[in-house]
């Protein structure tokens, strides 16, 4: 029997938006489960949505947020259902910069366990301005449009944020939510910590530790979550913050190899090289737009 989780590539598409049309995917969509936080907003008709035990009728024009680990299926309503979109996202790549509030992971752990509602009807989308919003993900996915994955990322964050607001007029006290994120972590969320501190020397028994887990169990687990080990991961992450650099800055080599955690340029070079297939130097020569 196959298994119910649902392998996301967090690394590579952090963010996924799709529509999805019953008569030419495959259907029903079956139980699974996965790390991704999951929007569902229906186009056309009605759907049956199960999360975990509990059964939603989604109509047209209507939300449902399914929080990440759920495990949730989606089948038709006796009106039966045409198409609906969803957005998956990585909430551990979404922080909140504020200092006051709690991480995007917390809140929404925080509202599942304080009961709160996660189906809102047609009433409450126009407010959060579901119709825009997914309207514009699915525009700038399909489009691939410059700067795409900024503007998702900000029409995520304004649905988000809308959700905790009303979410807050249903009586939630956010301000009971544990803003400290890192008393939270776990593997679900480790990658917000790695991303936080990539220009040190991060070692992956400290973040073993921090997850409450022993070196060889939290290995298995990362790699089954990422496909990688948690080292390669780093290594990755520090890869992708240096093509920043090389593309935006004129920030030279060594420069570039202390901010993004590398023990020098060399190994900088050596690592980029292995990763990419050609040196630093060549990879700005190549993209490097002229301003």
């Amino acid at each position: 029997m196959a298994s119910l989780f649902e392998k996301q590539d967090s690394l590579n598409a952090p963010i996924e938006t799709f529509i999805y049309d019953t008569d030419i995917n495959p259907f029903p969509v079956k139980p699974h489960w996965h790390y991704f936080a999951e929007f569902v907003y229906v186009l056309e008709g009605s759907a049956l949505i199960t999360t975990d035990d509990t059964v939603h009728t989604v109509s047209e024009n209507e939300l449902i947020l399914l929080t990440p680990m759920c495990v949730h299926s989606i089948d038709s309503a006796p009106s039966g259902l045409k198409r609906f979109v969803g957005v998956k996202f990585d909430t551990a790549k979404f922080p909140n910069s504020s200092t006051y509030a709690p991480s995007v992971s917390s809140m929404f752990k925080y509202a599942r366990e304080a009961g709160m509602r996660m189906h809102f009807d047609s009433q409450e989308c126009e407010l959060l301005h579901c119709s825009e919003i997914f309207s514009d993900c699915i525009s700038e996915s399909e489009g691939f449009l410059y700067g795409r994955d900024v503007i998702l990322r900000s029409q995520i964050y304004r649905l988000i944020f809308g959700i905790v607001r009303h979410w807050m007029e249903s009586g939630l006290d956010i301000n009971a939510c544990p803003v400290n994120s890192s008393d939270l972590y776990g593997i679900e969320n480790i990658a917000e910590y790695i991303d936080s501190c990539l220009d040190e020397n991060i070692r992956v028994t400290d973040i073993a530790a921090m997850c409450n887990m022993s070196y060889s169990g939290f290995a298995a687990k990362f790699h089954d979550q990422y496909g990688m080990s948690c080292k390669e991961y780093i290594e990755r992450m520090r890869i992708f913050k240096a093509e920043e650099y090389l593309l935006f800055t004129d920030y030279d080599l060594t420069n570039i190899s202390q901010k993004t955690g590398f023990s020098d340029c060399s190994h900088f070079i050596r690592s980029f090289k292995k990763f990419r297939g050609i040196t630093p130097k060549q990879f700005r020569m190549r993209r490097k737009k002229p301003v």
